[in-house]
């Protein structure tokens, strides 16, 4: 099967053309090692998912993995705690069942909160207390030490049961001198767990007294360089021989997308697979050049794509976010970045801007160009309607 630029869900390296995680997932698992608690937060579409399927298989050999997605539990399995329980246990059960040498008990117990395995009848009630108990119970008769993934960790829809479900991770993690938890806990999401509390409304103070200050900082770069973009194409080439001056339109592609990993693959997949088609080329020699770059990334910018539409509808939703946005791209204020600001904070958190030699701005030409476009057209439609 010929392997594709992928855009769309976690990428796979026998199924598609992806930059080589090897130096990343070293430096993740020292962390691991040392037993961190941290969080991979990014952006939309920036390979979280595909870095921690990665990072499970690079750590199964000196851990058991517990690797679970927020995304597969229902609305309805956190309405309540039990309910919660219930569910998580459900995912729990579904992953250790392909982990060997689980201890008897602790499967048991995980199928008997999960519903699988009872004799106590549907309307059983667990809470957190059981089902970390468990977890405790395995850490400590566990052959490995024991790593927990969560992915999509922010998509929690009920708040008290998840900011719950963190305490009890803060609480077990902090006295983990004296009883048996996890190696190391990550959470991956678009929020980072020192801000989630964004994304939740602070409704009570008990919500924002929440475990958001034990994560310890994670600075692995998950942009692509413009190294990494190039060994991707030495893969294309090597299965189409294009000619292409591969460290030439690398720097391209990253002069565009400052090594956003969505954008990267986006201008490839549309070279490979719209420009290519295109009665403006003749073959893939003529594509893969810096015409067939230019020619991607004007369809890039008259698409309305998942990831665009999840920017602009952002600030929509943010009115100081929409504020900060506008003075970077239309006053020339040079903007100081600096993430005790909570607007610039945001900004870069939703991916809208980096650091730039102590200054804040847009983060790739791609986004500056939508951008200025959107408010454009904003701006022309509110003209129209007064």
């Amino acid at each position: 099967m010929a392997k594709t630029f992928n855009v769309t869900g976690a990428c796979n390296p026998a199924r598609h053309y992806m930059v080589d995680l090897k130096s990343r997932l070293e430096e993740i698992k020292k962390m691991v090692d040392v037993g961190d608690y941290f969080s991979i937060n990014r952006a939309r579409q920036y390979g979280k998912t595909t870095t921690l399927r990665a990072l499970a298989k690079y750590l199964e050999d000196d851990y058991v993995v517990l690797s679970l997605d927020f995304q597969k539990m229902s609305t309805a399995d956190f309405s309540t705690e039990s309910d919660f329980v219930k569910g998580l246990s459900r995912e729990v059960y579904r992953v250790i069942r392909r982990i060997p040498a689980i201890p008897d008990e602790t499967a048991r117990e995980i199928r008997r909160m999960a519903g699988v395995e009872s004799t106590e009848g549907p309307d059983r009630a667990f809470i957190l207390g059981d089902l970390f108990f468990c977890f405790s119970d395995w850490c400590e008769f566990s052959d490995k030490p024991i790593v927990l993934i969560i992915d999509e960790v922010d998509t929690a829809s009920n708040n008290q049961v998840f900011l719950d479900f963190l305490a009890q991770l803060r609480a077990y993690y902090l006295d983990r001198d004296t009883t048996p938890t996890f190696q190391s806990v990550i959470l991956a999401g678009l929020y980072d767990i020192r801000n989630l509390k964004r994304k939740i409304r602070p409704d009570s103070e008990h919500k924002q007294n929440s475990p958001w200050n034990i994560a310890a900082e994670f600075d692995v770069g998950m942009s692509f360089t413009k190294d990494d973009i190039a060994g991707m194409l030495r893969q294309y080439e090597s299965d189409y021989h294009t000619g292409m001056a591969i460290e030439s339109l690398a720097g391209q592609i990253f002069d565009y997308t400052s090594g956003y990993p969505y954008l990267v693959s986006r201008l490839c997949k549309l070279m490979d697979e719209k420009i290519a088609d295109s009665s403006l080329f003749k073959d893939k020699t003529d594509v893969w050049t810096k015409k067939g770059l230019t020619e991607a990334v004007k369809f890039l910018l008259n698409e309305s794509n998942a990831l665009f539409q999840s920017l602009t509808g952002k600030v929509r939703d943010y009115p100081v976010l929409r504020t900060t946005l506008y003075e970077l791209l239309f006053t020339g204020k040079q903007v100081q970045y600096n993430e005790l600001n909570e607007y610039i904070e945001m900004a870069a958190m939703f991916g809208f801007v980096k650091n730039a030699n102590g200054s804040a701005v847009i983060s790739n030409r791609i986004f500056e160009t939508v951008l200025y476009n959107w408010f454009i057209l904003e701006e022309f439609m509110d003209s129209k309607r007064t």
